[in-house]
This record gives structure tokens, C-alpha cells and sequence, in this order.
């Protein structure tokens, strides 16, 4: 899969597999402008990646189909699984002769379909024997973020993959706050952004405040696009922001900042209150999420006013 000086129709195909949410698709998309520039790449995705793809890597294919172990419930529940869909999926991956296939996931699941649509090289984190299905198993590189995980598959396939840039310019005083999350337990109260988006407006900042109600992703990164500034959970819209070069401020609850904090130089965030069960997958063990209800807005705006303030010095 090296780099190859061959018209595109000629060039390896190349299958990636991320499953989960738009933040996860949007940690995967240096990775993907990169695998293009040397391979036709076919994308397995929920659909919600469709605008994305548009967006940053169109020349990126598209397979959609929502894996029945992403539910939040009832996953492996197979009586009820999409077996004719996922049975179309894996005929479709095998018709188009991958010469590679890649998972930045330590996930058998995704190894096993990789291994399903017989690509010829499938690379990739194994786990709980998953080193069976792959021809390429890599060691845990040394950070834990999701995204030092996609430098490791370019480096296997050696390529480049660049560091996040941005924009060129923040001088503008616009911060969008998003006050939602794929799943309760990463959402900080809504009326705590509430008050923290009141003191930025008394502080001279223009804010726009969004929730889950926008469902539109291309109106979502249409509103990121023109933020100097974002404030948000630990959720897809502030990998989106820092995808478009936007500085990122995240609330973090259950998961760990170095684990999934926005790529972006200028990224900051807090982190939740401990817990014995921290990171843990988006079911809270308690009565409420209690890592990030615990945050006061004081404690949020004493760090959101110090991270604005860096931009000023």
C-alpha cells in the first residue's frame, strides 16, 4: 500500500472500518484525505457520515450500514440483527477485491468483517483473539488516543499523516455552545451552559447556542465554520470544530480527555469528577452521571475564562 503514481482507477482499494459516532468519523478523516491521495478507499460507516465525507474527503466511497452492536441497547440481541443487510454489506465489500483493510479500533468485530470481505492485508489493534483474523497486527501505540491509533495505521502503510493546523486567524469574539451529547451521561446541564454562555455575552462574546435539536449535520458544520471558539460536551461537535481549525473548550463526564480530546493545538477542557468506574461506556452505574454533574458552572467558567484568555496574551 505504498504510494503509488498510477491513474486512480488503477490504484489498491483500500476498506476502512468505523462504525461509531460523528466525533469517531471525524478523528478518522486525516487518515482518509491521506489513504486517498494513494488509494481508491471505500469508508464502512453509519450513514450520518454521508455529510461529512462530502465535506472533508469526497473523493472517499461511502458503504453505510449501522452495526447492530452500536445500539446504546439490545446489542447483541441477534434474534433481531439486519441479517440480510449485513449479509448485502459483506457481498458488496467482497465484489470490489480490497487489497487492504483497516480498524483503529482494538475491536474483533470489525476484524471479522474486514476478514469477511477478504481483504488480501488486513491491519489492525487485535484483541480476545482478533490477531487470527488480521495479516497485520500492531501494537498499541504509545498514546491512547483514538487518533494516535490512525498515525499508527499510516505509518504501517507509510504515509504521513499531518498535524491538526489551524485556521489562521481567531481575532473574531463568536463562540458556538452545543449543549448536547450522543448519550445523557456526557451531558453537563443545559442551564449551566446557559449561565456560562450569559457570562461570555456580559464579557462582550457573541455566543450562539445549539442543542440535539439541530439535527442537520451540514447545517451543524456550517454554524462551526464560523465560530472563533467552541464550547461543548464530550461529544461529535467539538471534533467537528476542531476538524474545521476551531479552538475547542470540552466537558468531560465518563470518558478521559486522553482518550478523545478534540485535535486541535489550542484544545482545553475539564474533567469530571473521579470515579472507580472512569472510562467506562455510556451506561452510568449510578442513580445519575454524577463525573460530570458534579461540575458547578463556576468551576467550568474559571477555566473557560483562563483558556479565552490565552487567545488575548
Amino acid at each position: 500500500m505504498q504510494s503509488i503514481s498510477t491513474p486512480p482507477d488503477r490504484q489498491p482499494r483500500l476498506l476502512v472500518v468505523e462504525l461509531w459516532g460523528v466525533g469517531d468519523v471525524a478523528l478518522s478523516v486525516p487518515f482518509l484525505r491521506a489513504a486517498a491521495r494513494h488509494s481508491r478507499v471505500t469508508l464502512v460507516a453509519q450513514p450520518h457520515a454521508e455529510p461529512l465525507l462530502r465535506r472533508f474527503c469526497p473523493e472517499v466511497e461511502l458503504v453505510p450500514f449501522t452495526a447492530p452492536w452500536t445500539a446504546f441497547r439490545g446489542k447483541y440481541d441477534l434474534l433481531h440483527w439486519p441479517w440480510l443487510e449485513l449479509s448485502a454489506v459483506v457481498s458488496g465489500l467482497r465484489s470490489r477485491s480490497f487489497a487492504a483493510a483497516v480498524s483503529a479500533r482494538r475491536d474483533p468485530r470489525d476484524h471479522l468483517l474486514m476478514a469477511l470481505g477478504r481483504a488480501a492485508t488486513r491491519v489492525g489493534f487485535p484483541r480476545v483473539g482478533s490477531r487470527l483474523l488480521l495479516t497485520d497486527p500492531l501494537g498499541a501505540p504509545a498514546s491512547r488516543h483514538r487518533a494516535a491509533h490512525w498515525h499508527a495505521l499510516a505509518e504501517h502503510l507509510g504515509w504521513d499523516l499531518p498535524a491538526a493546523v489551524p485556521r489562521e486567524t481567531h481575532s473574531g469574539k463568536h463562540v458556538v455552545i452545543h449543549t448536547g451529547a450522543g448519550h445523557a451521561v456526557r451531558e453537563w446541564p443545559r442551564e449551566r451552559f446557559e449561565e456560562i454562555a450569559e457570562r461570555l455575552g456580559s464579557a462582550g462574546w457573541r455566543v450562539t447556542l445549539l442543542d440535539n435539536s439541530l439535527r442537520s449535520l451540514d447545517e451543524l458544520v456550517d454554524v462551526l465554520a464560523t465560530a472563533d471558539h467552541f464550547i461543548g460536551n464530550d461529544s461529535g461537535p467539538g471534533h467537528l470544530a476542531a476538524l474545521l481549525g476551531v479552538p475547542t473548550f470540552t466537558i468531560f463526564g465518563p470518558q478521559l480527555p486522553e482518550l478523545f480530546a478534540p485535535q486541535h493545538p489550542q484544545a482545553a477542557w475539564i474533567e469530571g469528577a473521579p470515579c472507580v468506574f472512569k472510562p467506562c461506556a455510556d451506561a452510568c452505574r449510578f442513580g445519575s452521571p454524577h463525573c460530570i454533574r458534579d461540575l458547578s458552572a463556576a468551576d467550568v467558567w474559571t477555566r473557560v475564562d483562563a483558556w479565552l484568555a490565552q487567545r488575548d496574551a
